[in-house]
């Protein structure tokens, strides 16, 4: 299944996280100025997609090896759209390449 195609017709969603919500107040002002330039709407997009690809859930590391990005890259979008509710974590859980448990979510 293609994950990129979906992109388009997700437009009625509400993607993308306010930059003020990428850093705290007391952080550097590069951690600041990095939290402003990174293009939320179409990672939060490219995880979704990566997430509904998986019908009986995920867990983070299968959404990084199928998007190729770094762990830095997508991980980050987990929360935002859980807030939304585009996402859900199921309770259950399953191990990561760490051998360390990691929660299953599916999207909603």
């Amino acid at each position: 299944m293609n994950i990129f195609k979906n992109i388009m017709g997700n437009f009625e969603r509400n993607f993308g996280t306010d930059p003020k919500l990428l850093s705290r107040k007391d952080d550097p002002a590069t951690s600041i100025e990095a939290g402003n330039k990174v293009d939320t709407t179409t990672k939060e997009k490219l995880v979704y997609e990566a997430i509904k690809s998986f019908p009986d859930g995920c867990i983070a590391d299968q959404v990084v090896d199928l998007l190729g990005l770094r762990w830095n890259s997508v991980t980050p979008r987990f929360k935002g759209l859980e807030m939304k509710g585009y996402i859900e974590y199921t309770g259950q859980v399953r191990k990561g390449s760490s051998g360390r448990n990691q929660r299953v979510m599916r999207s909603v």
